[in-house]
């Protein structure tokens, strides 16, 4: 099946689960889960093809095995595309509307260090600086888990402490429900996105671990 969007049933699905983030919720409208979030989440994936990298749809259980939340239900639908460990491009849907990202997770401290080293050196660091405060620009927030005040060793007015202080690295911007959500649009507006943020995908595939990007279509 082609992806012609996100029906209004799946807004509204998201919207019930975070009031009743329940077994029996779940139970009663897993048709409806199925139907108008996983289902489309798939065929659009599947529309945007296989050059972003190796594609994943997240399971909709969360893992509350070391969190203080027993809720166990997420209340969204991402999916990730993966180029290398970590690395790659994200899209869901939740009750707010649509979200595009991309960047990277560590999976590893070598992928932090490795990142951080790259930052500090006067070769790439101006590079990626100047490619994030392109996107802020354009609308997208960074956001990535970071260390509050500065990495050891690390001086305090080093021209790149905000981005030295990351230890991942995600570029997102948030889509508020609109009709075009509805329809097949919705695939332009998430490969405009992620074609945006191609350059800071590169720049961590380049950086952060060796790694031969493939074409985009």
């Amino acid at each position: 099946m082609g992806f012609d969007g996100f029906p209004d049933e799946a807004l509204i699905f998201f919207e019930g689960l975070l009031a009743d983030n329940s077994k029996t919720y779940w139970t009663e409208h897993k048709d409806v889960y199925e139907r108008a979030i996983k289902t489309p989440m798939l065929a659009l994936i599947a529309e945007l093809g296989d050059s972003w990298g190796e594609p994943k749809v997240f399971r909709p259980y969360r893992d509350t095995r070391f969190s203080a939340d027993k809720s166990p239900y997420k209340t969204h639908q991402g999916a990730f595309c993966e180029i290398l460990d970590g690395v790659g491009y994200y899209v869901q849907i939740d009750a707010d509307g649509l979200t595009t990202g991309a960047g990277f997770h560590a999976h590893t401290r070598e992928q932090t260090a490795r990142y951080r080293a790259a930052v500090d050196s006067p070769a790439s660091g101006p590079q990626l600086a100047t490619l994030v405060a392109s996107l802020v620009d354009n609308g997208f927030e960074l956001s990535g888990d970071q260390v509050k005040t500065r990495p050891r060793g690390v001086a305090a007015d080093h021209p790149r402490l905000a981005l030295m202080r990351h230890e991942s690295l995600v570029a997102r911007r948030h889509h508020e429900p609109s009709p075009s959500l509805h329809t097949s649009a919705t695939a332009a507006v998430v490969r405009a996105d992620w074609q945006a943020l191609a350059p800071l995908v590169e720049w961590v595939a380049t950086y952060v671990g060796e790694f031969t990007m493939p074409p985009r279509r």
